[in-house]
């Protein structure tokens, strides 16, 4: 599910109020970046992957992946030459990585931390 663009941080808190709808009761949003039309939300219970769909983005796809199915995932840093870093996240039962790019201005280091934090519970 390789998406185009780059992405950047949103604040947590206007992400916690804009995709509210989304959320369980008392679940909390840690992190989240805005790929083009996506967005990607790190919560204290998921990764919740927001995909806009069709030339309006009307239509809009959820993904919700429990933290304990994310068997790996790595961090491909930002070069001289290539500007974006990459993260990659493979879940149980797929064969093929999530792959999703940030800009420069992302600490990829901190998206990353992020992850450990609550994949390695």
């Amino acid at each position: 599910m390789a998406l185009f663009g780059n992405a950047h941080a949103v604040d947590p808190a206007q992400a916690q109020q804009d995709c509210a709808r989304l959320l369980g009761q008392g679940e909390r949003v840690h992190a989240a970046y805005l790929l083009i039309r996506d967005t990607l939300l790190f919560t204290d219970r998921r990764l919740i992957l927001v995909d806009k769909q069709g030339i309006t983005g009307k239509k809009t796809e959820y993904h919700s992946i429990p933290y304990r199915s994310i068997t790996h995932f790595s961090v491909e840093t930002a070069g001289t030459f290539d500007l974006d870093a990459e993260l990659k996240i493979w879940l149980s039962g797929a064969a093929l990585p999530i792959q999703k790019t940030f800009t420069k201005g992302v600490d990829i280091y901190e998206v990353q931390a992020i992850l450990t934090q609550f994949v390695a519970r």
